[in-house]
């Protein structure tokens, strides 16, 4: 008898590997590569099978390096090496292997090239780790090694290294140690990027591998150098803490310090900034953290005063047109993972899109139409007129409040649908804006008397950073609904959030992504694995973008050739001819490189040591519009510029507002993603559940028999949800919420028009009177509250044994029995009432 898979590796490849010197820490079995996709199914979700390797050999404990898969003994020995191949590839591995117990295939990505061993043969783990260091041009013998240094392990076990984050923290060590300065991660938003550089710094500290053992994290929040500073504290031991936040002056003496740009930027009593008041050799690695949004030039000009250090940037978005100077700077990724890949391994939350325009996103506004209308406009004497606002232009240059209380009343309505407690951070333009949306949302949701329901968090508000702790904490159900305009886009750990709305435009990827990525996070504490997009401005038009990268623009600005070219000029007030004072001159000399200067109280500014070639300047000043304008500089010829700041647009309390509009939602789609990850439109839903319907109940009758039926209609529901159809959306899509589940699959198959449950249990009551009479007034007080349970919940609510203890029967169901006679003619009625709601 030949042996099955199991038993394969148990009796013939284990003991082969283990022979071969793969024992303890050096072998795994059933490593879980994948967690399994979240298939969305109605308001639930299914976890497909996660992807395991049969082995994962490993040359130390934090270094992999072989995949071995196995096969029954009927398999041909290379049966499994096409899998072995995929699952190599995936964890970033050079070698993959393949067996029946009788023999090794084996793949060899150092030299592309396939052989077959026998199963004395199998390479030992020295060899394995020769062969890739040849390829990789390593030190096979170098005698402090940070890529063999183990990783700080979860002593309570919930905190493990997942595949990527492997292959980032390796491939991340591998260019340190061939000499790599300027490297770059690139991981989606909820993929444990500042996990992975604690990681990488606990190797680097702890193997012994740099000299000074100081490492500099930088953010360019508050709140995410908090985030940073709590995320490095396994370093904390009986010895010491050596972690300091930078907060005034640097403590010396750490190890480890977390700083934000704009702190290390600012200029201390002595005139210097802060970061130059350390040595220039005093970090052996900066982390630079969501590089693509740090203030332009301000962590260059930080990391050129320690030259010697090595820069780790990491960012959350791949290449666009909008942040291509980052990775000009760092140079491509030496590691991805995207969003997608994130969402199809299942570390990452799926998502669902709801859509929805108003006319006036539709059409546009024409204010000389509305002011014909008779409708209130308030124009402030200075504003500047158009004849046609758009979207893009709505509670910028004019503002309309019946369009901000038409989208508040229906993102209500929909909570209501979805879950009015379920958190929700809602985009705003600007901090008015957001109040009115707060203002809006408590109104609106006044009957659930929560005090803080809705909250606003932008800078203005002094108690932004405590409102955000409470609206970020999972154990903490209010606030639930959070306004803001760009606090809540980047960074900010809320894993329970389900709903990101739109009342904003956004035109940037980058700024899309870094705002999705608030609703990616898993939150298993509060069942949370997708989360829901509602989007008034076509803001998830940018989805299309995500995945393709952007070259960088052509030109731009020139370094080469000695710097010994100067700019100099005057800056004025178009208005009125004067000098400017205290304006910031801004000088681009190349991507990531900035030098700045203030004009003198006659408006004037010279900047020196510039090179040749052209130069980007953006000009800037309190109560003036900003100024960039592209200029070339000749070697030996001084650059003599005039430059004209026009005054900056009244205060937004000043803007063009318009009230007395009818408003209505015109345009609404409700989206998904299938179960191979990607959109599908309702029209194509609806169809394919209309096709699987019907291979499933092939007649309108044979619907409505097994619909009656307790057991036959949850077999049908077990059947379509097999088959990706879920019960539960299904009235979303068809906005009828209040539609029975019967008439819904009913009008989807085979067009017949659809009641709601209210509808249902009125005719209930009015062409069966006889059926009612038949019991006295207790029994019938018990089926006319198992109908009105079904009014509200549907079918379900009726079959639930539990309807019995909620109002208003409040009873158990062995109390409710006797009064038709016992269960048995209990379950009799109730089984009839049913048949007649669908007659």
């Amino acid at each position: 008898m030949t042996y099955n898979e199991e038993d394969t590796k148990l009796h013939l490849i284990t003991p082969s590997l283990q022979s071969s010197g793969w024992i303890g820490p050096k072998i795994t079995m059933e490593y879980p590569i994948s967690a399994g996709q979240i298939v969305l199914q109605g308001d639930g979700h299914q976890r497909l099978l996660p992807q395991k390797a049969d082995y994962l050999l490993r040359y130390s404990e934090s270094l992999p390096i072989a995949i071995v898969e196995a096969k029954d003994e009927d398999h041909s020995v290379g049966a499994g090496l096409q899998q072995a191949m995929g699952y190599a590839e995936k964890l970033g591995l050079l070698f993959a292997y393949s067996s029946n117990g009788h023999g090794y295939d084996e793949w060899d990505f150092t030299t592309n090239t396939q052989r077959t061993l026998s199963m004395e043969e199998f390479p030992k783990p020295e060899e394995l780790w020769q062969r890739l260091c040849e390829f990789r041009s390593l030190d096979a013998n170098r005698p402090v090694n940070p890529l063999l240094s183990p990783y700080w392990r979860d002593p309570t076990g919930k905190k493990v290294m997942r595949y990527y984050q492997e292959v980032a923290v390796n491939r991340t060590i591998e260019a340190i140690l061939k000499g790599q300065k300027r490297i770059l991660l690139n991981l989606a938003t909820g993929t444990g990027k500042t996990f992975i550089s604690f990681q990488i710094a606990w190797k680097l500290i702890k193997s012994g591998y740099f000299a000074n053992k100081r490492v500099l994290f930088l953010a360019d929040r508050l709140v995410l150098r908090s985030q940073a500073y709590n995320a490095f504290e396994p370093f904390k031991d009986s010895a010491g803490d050596p972690r300091a936040e930078i907060s005034g002056d640097i403590p010396l003496g750490r190890q480890i310090y977390f700083g934000i740009y704009q702190g290390m930027y600012a200029v201390s009593a002595d005139g210097l900034r802060l970061f130059e008041q350390l040595p220039s050799d005093y970090f052996d690695l900066i982390i630079i953290d969501e590089c693509h949004r740090s203030g332009f030039g301000t962590w260059n000009e930080i990391l050129r005063h320690f030259p010697n250090a090595i820069q780790l940037g990491m960012t959350a978005t791949p290449k666009r047109s909008d942040n291509v100077d980052t990775f000009q700077y760092f140079g491509e990724p030496i590691f991805t993972y995207s969003l997608g890949q994130g969402i199809d391994d299942g570390f990452l939350a799926n998502y669902k899109i709801h859509k929805a325009k108003t006319d006036l996103d539709v059409e546009g506004l024409d204010l000389n139409h509305v002011i014909n209308d008779g409708v209130s406009v308030e124009i402030p004497p200075d504003a500047t007129l158009k004849d046609h606002y758009e979207t893009s232009d709505f509670e910028r240059q004019i503002t309309l409040p019946d369009r901000v209380k038409v989208h508040c009343e229906h993102l209500s309505n929909l909570l209501r649908i979805y879950g009015r407690m379920e958190k929700t951070m809602i985009f705003c333009v600007n901090q008015d804006h957001a109040l009115e949306v707060r203002d809006h949302m408590n109104r609106l949701n006044r009957d659930l008397n929560i005090s803080n329901y809705a909250v606003r968090i932008v800078s203005e508000e002094s108690d932004a950073q405590a409102l955000l702790e409470k609206f970020q904490a999972i154990d903490k159900p209010t606030p639930v609904v959070a306004s803001t305009v760009d606090l809540l886009s980047t960074g900010v750990d809320a894993p329970s959030v389900r709903n990101i709305v739109f009342f904003k435009t956004i035109t940037s990827p980058t700024v899309f992504k870094q705002i999705i990525g608030r609703g990616s996070r898993l939150c298993e504490d509060t069942d949370k694995y997708w989360f829901r997009i509602i989007d008034y401005t076509d803001a998830t038009t940018l989805f299309d973008e995500w995945d393709r990268p952007t070259p960088p623009p052509t030109g731009g600005a020139q370094t080469e050739g000695p710097r010994v070219c100067w700019l100099g000029g005057k800056v004025t007030s178009e208005k009125t001819g004067s000098p400017i004072p205290d304006a910031v001159i801004t000088v681009q000399i190349g991507p990531n490189e900035i030098v700045q200067q203030r004009t003198g109280s006659d408006g004037q500014f010279l900047v020196s040591d510039l090179p040749a070639g052209t130069i980007v300047v953006t000009t800037s000043a309190y109560g003036h519009k900003k100024v960039t304008s592209t200029i070339v500089i000749e070697q030996g010829t001084p650059k003599i510029i005039s430059i004209e700041l026009k005054p900056s647009q009244p205060p937004k309390e000043k803007m063009i507002r318009v009230s007395g509009l009818e408003v209505h939602i015109v345009d609404e789609k409700y989206e998904e993603r299938d179960a191979r990850g990607n959109l599908i439109s309702p029209e194509d839903y609806l169809k394919k559940v209309r096709k699987e319907i019907i291979e499933v109940c092939s007649s309108l009758l044979e619907l409505k028999n097994r619909w009656i039926d307790p057991e036959r209609r949850r077999d049908l529901l077990e059947k379509l949800e097999e088959r990706q159809v879920a019960v539960e959306v299904l009235g979303e899509i068809l906005k009828r919420p209040d539609v029975d589940s019967f008439d819904i699959l009913a009008n989807i198959a085979f067009d017949e028009t659809m009641y709601s449950r209210e509808e249902r249990a009125v005719a209930l009551f009015n062409l069966n009177q006889q059926f009612f009479a038949t019991y006295n007034d207790q029994a019938r007080n018990v089926l006319r509250a198992l109908v009105d349970r079904y009014v509200q919940g549907g079918l379900d609510e009726i079959l639930d044994p539990e309807v019995f203890k909620l109002p208003p029967i409040r009873r158990e169901v062995g109390q409710v029995a006797p009064l038709f006679g016992g269960m048995r003619k209990f379950v009799q009625a109730r089984n009839t009432m049913i048949q007649y709601l669908y007659p």
